[in-house]
């Protein structure tokens, strides 16, 4: 019998301390407990995807929250590899981040973003959207396995 939806996997790729910092708290606040991954930059993004170097053992992410201005390699590399890469396109991506500039929409969407979230400079909205983007991906869409 199953009790609710699965705990799902979400790579967190953020270099900002406090929103990181604020994602976790989101999370921990939420009733499904699903486990949330962080990396700090673009590269160990595609490392942590590939589970090379020390993250051999990573788990496959349900769901990837992509900053776009990150160091490194910038969310839109990242975003263009996976949607390029036939065992990574099927991983949902939401840029997450401050951008609101109609040529970081358009392009994140171009490259096959499955949604794009600005973040909220407000402490209790950005723990509301991240709680809402949990909360859509875990109990309204449907997963691959």
């Amino acid at each position: 019998m199953n009790d609710g939806p699965r705990p799902i996997e979400v790579l967190l790729v953020e270099d900002d301390p406090g929103d990181v910092l604020l994602t976790v708290e989101a999370f921990e606040h939420n009733k499904v407990h699903n486990s949330l991954h962080v990396v700090n930059d673009g590269e160990q993004a595609m490392e942590f995807l590939r589970r090379e170097g020390e993250y051999a053992n990573a788990p496959r992410p349900d769901l990837m929250l992509l900053d776009l201005n990150l160091p490194r390699k910038d969310g839109r590399e990242v975003l263009q590899e996976v949607k390029e890469n036939e065992e990574l396109r099927r991983i949902p991506v939401v840029v997450l981040t401050t951008s609101e500039a109609d040529e970081d929409i358009l392009r994140s969407y171009n490259l096959h973003a499955n949604a794009y979230v600005t973040k909220p400079v407000d402490f209790d909205q950005f723990i509301s959207v991240v709680r809402r983007i949990d909360d859509f991906f875990v109990t309204v869409v449907k997963l691959p396995r």
